[in-house]
């Protein structure tokens, strides 16, 4: 038995006052005189005797009367736990895309819902944490409202959060008895590959939704190869998890309109890749949909949006070579080319890319143009003079902090390594090549850096090519000029794939289609005034994202803004400037999860429940409180009833 207010029972000694006067009234004799005293020995004995049982039965009563209502005001009750705390219930909900899988009493998130809110209790508290929002300190009828409003999303599950978030709640809430619970498919994802419940404080109990499927046919992924401006060839990759399927229907879409179908079968666990040519079709707001009924439904479905090939900004300032000529074709590449003397800075700003080619000398000018060119984007490719002033380039090295430049070094070295690791060199190779006619470089002029990345290295390990990636642009530095005395670079095969990857890399030019929830960085080739801001509109959903604008584009940042998949518009003022498209993650399609009863054995703060109603009923019964007060104030009043009656019952 415990006590709300347990100070109160100090007054049960003031029970020791009628006692001690009882005893000390027992003792005293009064002596009555009598003539004759002979007959009337017998009823003096026997109203003694009378006399004293009736002072006991009323100090017994009043004992109990009074100790009845000290009892009674320090508030007895019967619980599990200490009740000046507080009750609250912890809930984490899972809301991602997996969990509107159907289960045996239907849609798992839905059934969820239904339960907690059935068996949500008046006095309890509750923080409801789902994967995109927090609410803490709700109570019953607020959970309802909240729970009624939650849908699935296409943010994934991260356990770990969950659990740094639990750990932080518990923390703060030391005067509440707390109870905390996990409701999940505990599916395996990006996120819960490797979860950390060594560091779980207090104890969880973890309840799996299960879905009754155990196969599903998904749209994995889609990639996109260009012939020219219009055709191009669609290739969609499709994950079979269970058995061989046999006649599925997959169609293509533009818009609403049907653009291409086939049928297919697929093997047991097999993932297989489709193709679909598509033509004369320049702008492509795209989607493939296949006809399936398994676990999920969203994967059924996947958005994409094509673009025509925009040609890149080139220009080449100082000497004259036709090698770049060659390689930037105008079917490819607006490519220009001017002195030193003839710039004209209003038509550089609006490069995507300009190469400075065996400069001896670099204004200032052109320092401070070249050093704001690359704040705003722009990627700059320096092939130096064989006699440069050491100087001037050095200033502009340092303006871009990309280190400076050594002395000229006069030893005649064959370009030998060739860094296939990096990005920058992705698909320009089948496989690494071990003998080739090495291309040389007799002057050489290194930069001292820690910041460079070796793209071609020399014999003695020193960089032939080097990329630097500043804050928001890259810097390409040949060590050698490419002029035939100094150099046979531009006579290797290497010399077309370099200069075209570093104009490639110029411009990052829209993908087919990005994922929800994670962050996306978006280039879009515009021009806004300073008070323009780009917007995202789609059929359900528009909002602003965080964007950065420079000279001829701007950069999107785009995270957890979106919730539902499809094609938006990128616009200004109202205008659509361009179509990007958002996707789920195929990670959501997953078939693997967590084995709740090994986590279970490994952690002993862990404990599993096979129903939400369950698990909820008996926390609340654990925690329930039986008040005792009223059985007190009855015994109080029994016992005053008691009383009366002694004195009534038994006269003197």
């Amino acid at each position: 038995m415990q006590f709300k207010q347990p100070e109160i029972l100090y007054f049960l000694l003031f029970l020791l006052v009628p006692i001690l006067v009882h005893l000390f009234q027992l003792q005293k004799l009064k002596k009555t005189p009598f003539s004759n005293v002979a007959f009337l020995q017998k009823i003096s004995l026997k109203n003694r005797k009378s006399s004293k049982l009736k002072k006991w039965l009323i100090l017994t009563a009043r004992l109990l009367v009074f100790s009845g209502l000290i009892f009674a005001f320090s508030q007895p009750y019967f619980s599990d736990e200490i009740h000046s705390k507080k009750q609250h219930t912890f809930i984490y909900l899972d809301n991602s895309l997996s969990t509107s899988a159907k289960g045996k009493k239907g849609e798992l998130l839905a059934v969820a819902i239904q339960e907690i809110i059935e068996n949500s209790f008046e006095n309890v508290s509750y923080s409801l944490l789902t994967n995109t929002d927090f609410y803490e300190n709700l109570s019953a009828e607020e959970l309802k409202k909240t729970l009624l409003l939650t849908k699935t999303s296409g943010k994934e599950s991260d356990l770990n959060a969950v659990l740094l978030q639990i750990n932080l709640h518990f923390l703060s809430k030391i005067k509440t008895l707390n109870n905390y619970v996990l409701i999940s498919d505990f599916q395996i994802n990006n996120k819960n590959t490797e979860i950390d419940f060594t560091n779980v404080t207090p104890p969880i109990s973890l309840i799996k939704l299960q879905p009754e499927q155990n196969y599903n046919l998904s749209i994995d992924s889609l990639y996109i190869e260009p012939k020219d401006n219009t055709d191009f060839d669609i290739y969609a990759v499709i994950k079979n998890q269970g058995a061989a399927k046999e006649n599925i229907s997959i169609a293509v879409f533009n818009s609403e309109n049907p653009i291409a179908k086939q049928t297919f079968s697929i093997a047991q666990n097999e993932t297989k890749t489709l193709h679909f040519p598509i033509q004369n079709n320049p702008n492509f707001k795209g989607n493939i949909q296949l006809e399936n009924d398994d676990v999920f439904h969203f994967d059924n479905r996947l958005f994409f949006s094509l673009h025509p090939q925009q040609k890149i900004n080139v220009l080449s300032i100082g000497k004259t070579a036709t090698f770049t000529t060659r390689i930037f074709n105008k079917e490819a590449y607006n490519f220009s080319s001017t002195s030193v003397t003839n710039i004209n800075y209003a038509i550089a700003e609006n490069q995507n890319l300009i190469i400075l080619n065996e400069l001896q000398e670099i204004p200032n000018s052109l320092t401070d143009f070249l050093s704001g060119f690359t704040k705003n984007g722009g990627t700059i490719a320096i092939i130096p003079n064989a006699f440069l002033n050491l100087n001037s380039y050095n200033q502009l090295l340092s303006k871009l902090k990309a280190g400076f430049i050594q002395p000229l070094a006069r030893d005649s070295l064959q370009i030998t390594a060739i860094n296939y690791n990096h990005p920058f060199f992705t698909g320009v190779f089948e496989k690494s090549i071990q003998n080739f006619q090495y291309p040389y470089a007799s002057f050489n002029y290194w930069v001292k850096t820690s910041k460079q990345n070796k793209l071609l290295s020399l014999e003695n390990e020193q960089s032939f090519l080097s990329s630097f990636n500043l804050n928001n642009s890259n810097f390409y530095w040949f060590s050698s000029p490419l002029d035939p005395a100094y150099s046979n670079f531009t006579y290797s095969p290497l010399v077309v794939p370099v200069f075209y990857n570093i104009a490639k890399f110029s411009l990052n030019k829209p993908i087919s289609y990005y994922t929800i929830g994670a962050q996306n960085n978006i280039e879009i080739p515009t021009r806004i005034s300073k008070d323009q801001v780009l917007s995202i509109e789609g059929v359900e959903q528009s909002f602003i994202p965080l964007q950065q604008s420079y000279t001829n584009k701007v950069n999107l940042q785009i995270g957890d803004q979106l919730s539902q998949a499809g094609i938006y518009q990128v616009k200004n003022e109202g205008n659509s400037i361009q179509s990007i498209a958002f996707n789920y993650s195929n990670t959501e399609s997953s078939l693997r999860f967590l084995d709740l009863n090994n986590l279970s054995k490994e952690n002993s703060k862990l404990n599993t429940a096979n129903s939400i109603k369950e698990l909820l009923y008996e926390n609340h019964k654990k925690n329930e409180v039986t008040w005792l007060w009223k059985w007190f104030l009855a015994l109080a009043i029994v016992s005053l009833f008691f009383e009366i009656l002694i004195l009534k019952l038994f006269k003197p």
